[in-house]
């Protein structure tokens, strides 16, 4: 059942009921700020290039003015893979949520796995102990010696990494994380790849509880945790498999965007803006690859995208399969499907969903058949903020597609439980609220204070933040931050995340005191407090019961929430 064909008039009153008092939706459809330094001038934000109009969905696009930079030379021809013969793996780089993940489905699927890592840490390093999968901490040629049949690079490694430079000394198969994935889990499946700067992992996961709950058995693999799932992978029995479509680049010699082995035939763009500028120049070069993600939409597939922002929009034309845009409504765009009717409280959100004034893009549907305004279904949301229900509203639209009902969706969505480290409520101690998120681009932030300050109107809300990932360290981003903070009563910065492997130079990091002054120039109380341990002591001095902590990190910042629990509790 396709989202163009679903019944309508099923009763959304089973939805929860908010209180009539719920906040009202802030106007502005706008989601991401409109600095003039993330969107380009011009209004022609795509080249008319025909390399990005693949002949084949199974393509791949060789030019480098569509990929991230230049991949390392590496010997031709690749030793051939037969992965149905493979019974031994080996994967570089099993530290990373995406590769130890993978290794916990690998062992699934019957097979003996082992790694090695320049570091494995928790939460990966008790998964796989709990998993029995050996690793090595640290690289080094001997890790081979066990003789695997493959060998999976993860991207972490450089050509000159000791287990990589014996792979070609001993012409050992070898292959990319999303090249096995490919091959191993989404060829004869239906690949359901969610691409976009943010709200990936959150969609992701929400899509796969959605298809679970309807009774899909869908496989997924996410760099989270979805609560309901328990796990962060399953293989599933379906025939869907949902993934994250990360930009990110394959491997040291292939600099492609790891979606480009992912064949995806139902796909969610749900942003595009500037990120990852260890990899990506500029803006221009993140809208090349996520053009390229439109691409390989195949002629029956189906891209659900945002519709409210052009920088997502101008790659559209790019799709060869349906197009579904999605947004809110009143806001002069054109819209397949529109959110309507919201509200946003303590217990999250409430909004109904109706079919757009245009039809989907490429649709095979008769105009005749499309009626604008009509009803698809209420439905009510724990998650809160605007940007969820975003999120809520391209997973609905993909579980539409594959058959769901709006009634059963509405049931599903309801129950849902979120994602670790997604605004995950790490405790309350002296009437203290901690709250832990994943948020370091700034419009993440921007969005996640103002959710937790729709969730909590009424308190006193800190937002605590940590520059950790390779982005936010560098000065890229610092006339943007201040306003990200402005949903918040207090602020606090830490120094910006020292790397080992650092590359970037002092004066490369961004000066985290001095977006500290800008955020206080807007009439916000900031703080640079370059420790953690300063941070804990000062929030435990100052906070109050009802006080809210919202704390901002791509990782764990250096054990804060517990710390600052710990110390809250004692007194």
């Amino acid at each position: 059942m396709s989202i163009a064909n679903t019944v309508l008039s099923e009763s959304a009153a089973s939805a929860p009921v908010l209180p009539e008092s719920a906040p009202a939706f802030p106007e502005s459809p706008q989601l991401v700020p409109e600095s003039p330094q993330l969107v380009p001038e011009s209004p022609q934000l795509v080249p008319e290039s025909p390399q990005f109009v693949p002949e084949s969905p199974q393509f791949v696009l060789e030019s480098p003015q569509l990929v991230p930079g230049p991949a390392e030379r590496v010997p031709e021809p690749r030793p051939a893979v037969d992965y149905e013969r493979v019974r031994k793996v080996h994967l570089i780089g099993i530290g990373g949520s995406a590769m130890g993940n993978f290794a916990g489905m690998l062992q699934a699927k019957g097979l003996e796995v082992r790694g090695s890592d320049a570091g494995v840490f928790d939460p990966m390093r008790a998964n796989l102990l709990n998993w029995g999968i050996p690793f090595a901490q640290g690289y080094a040629a001997e890790n081979l010696d066990w003789g695997p049949d493959l060998v999976v690079i993860g991207n972490v490694s450089r050509r000159d990494n000791p287990e990589a430079l014996r792979v070609v000394a001993d012409a050992t198969p070898y292959c990319s994380f999303p090249e096995a994935l490919g091959e191993w889990m989404l060829r004869g499946r239906t690949p359901v790849v969610i691409a976009g700067t943010h709200g990936k992992t959150t969609t992701t996961s929400l899509t796969a509880w959605l298809l679970e709950a309807t009774g899909s058995a869908p496989g997924l693999l996410v760099g989270g945790v979805p609560k309901n799932l328990g796990s962060s992978f399953r293989i599933g029995d379906g025939a869907p498999f949902v993934i994250e479509g990360d930009e990110y680049d394959t491997a040291y010699y292939d600099k492609r965007p790891k979606f480009v082995h992912y064949r995806p035939q139902l796909g969610v763009l749900t942003s595009v803006e500037f990120d990852h500028a260890d990899i990506y120049p500029d803006f221009a070069a993140v809208q090349r690859a996520f053009a390229l993600f439109a691409s390989l939409i195949p002629d029956d597939g189906l891209l659900v995208a945002w519709g409210e922002d052009q920088r997502v929009t101008a790659v559209l034309d790019r799709c060869r399969g349906r197009v579904v845009r999605y947004g809110f409504a009143g806001g002069g765009y054109a819209l397949d499907v529109e959110v309507a009717d919201l509200q946003l409280s303590e217990y999250g959100a409430q909004f109904t969903l109706l079919r757009g004034a245009a039809p989907p893009v490429h649709g095979r549907i008769p105009l005749t058949t499309w009626r604008p305004g009509e009803v698809i279904g209420r439905f009510g949301s724990p998650m809160a903020g605007r940007h969820n229900v975003l999120n809520a509203v391209a997973a609905l639209v993909l579980a539409l597609d594959l058959g769901a009902t709006p009634m059963a969706l509405a049931a599903a969505l309801r129950q849902f439980a979120g994602v670790k480290k997604r605004q995950e409520l790490r405790g309350i101690a002296r009437g203290v609220a901690v709250i832990d998120d994943y948020a370091h681009h700034p419009t993440a932030v921007k969005e996640t204070v103002a959710a937790i300050r729709s969730k909590y109107p009424n308190r006193k809300l800190w937002a605590l933040f940590e520059a950790e990932s390779n982005t936010s360290r560098r000065k890229v981003f610092e006339d943007v931050y201040p306003q990200a903070f402005a949903g918040a009563d207090e602020v606090i910065l830490c120094a910006p995340l020292h790397k080992d492997t650092d590359k970037l130079r002092a004066d490369e990091l961004m000066d985290a005191a001095l977006v500290c002054q800008r955020i206080a120039n807007t009439g916000v109380a900031a703080h640079f407090v370059p420790q953690v341990a300063d941070i804990v002591e000062l929030v435990c001095e100052r906070a109050r019961d009802g006080d809210v902590v919202l704390a901002m990190s791509g990782r764990d910042f250096q054990g804060l929430h517990g710390q600052l629990l710990a110390r809250l509790q004692a007194g």
